[in-house]
């Protein structure tokens, strides 16, 4: 019996055979599915040389031919991501108000003088918010070093996107149990 190698055949790209869109400079036109570093992000229309084309664009799926079609879609796709975007800002906003109409009172030890014997720290006003059905993180609070004073402190809560609340922290002494309160 003969020895009948077969040849390995390669995968043909979908847009095998047909021309591709040539743009103003020579270039191939296409658009972007996905964002591609150094190139363009997603839905931008780019012009590309043919083997950057044929051989990772494409078969990558990382671009697709210029058609109304496709154009379309993603501006149908841009449209409700802005949407998206546009109501997340919004509850942001909110929220900055809501952080910023708040008081908390954060407890601690503390000496005679007002030092505390611990600190207060970005936890502590995360779990304090929390208790006051603010969920933020702890990262979100942006302390310029823990608070480690009896007083009233201003803190900065980013919540994202440039927006920021200011909360306003009271740091007061810890009252423990074995001491006698006033007018016993």
């Amino acid at each position: 019996m003969p020895n009948a190698r077969k040849r390995a055949t390669k995968p043909k790209a979908p847009h095998h055979g047909k021309r591709l869109p040539k743009g103003p400079q020579g270039g191939i036109e296409l658009l972007l599915i996905q964002s591609v570093e150094h190139l363009g992000s997603q839905g931008d229309v780019v012009e590309v040389k043919p083997g950057y084309a044929n051989n990772y664009l494409l078969p990558q799926g990382l671009a697709t031919i210029v058609t109304s079609h496709h154009k379309r879609m993603v501006d149908k796709h841009k449209a409700k991501l802005l949407e998206i975007q546009s109501a997340r800002l919004a509850g942001l906003k909110n929220l900055a108000r809501e952080i910023g109409r708040q008081s908390i009172t954060v407890e601690a030890n503390a000496n005679d003088e007002g030092h505390l014997y611990g600190s207060v720290g970005a936890a502590d006003l995360a779990g304090a918010l929390k208790r006051n059905n603010i969920g933020i993180t702890a990262a979100q609070v942006r302390l310029e070093g823990p608070l480690k004073e009896l007083g009233l402190y201003t803190v900065k809560i980013h919540l994202g996107q440039e927006i920021e609340a200011d909360l306003k922290v009271w740091v007061v002494p810890s009252v423990s149990e074995d001491e006698p309160k006033e007018g016993s």
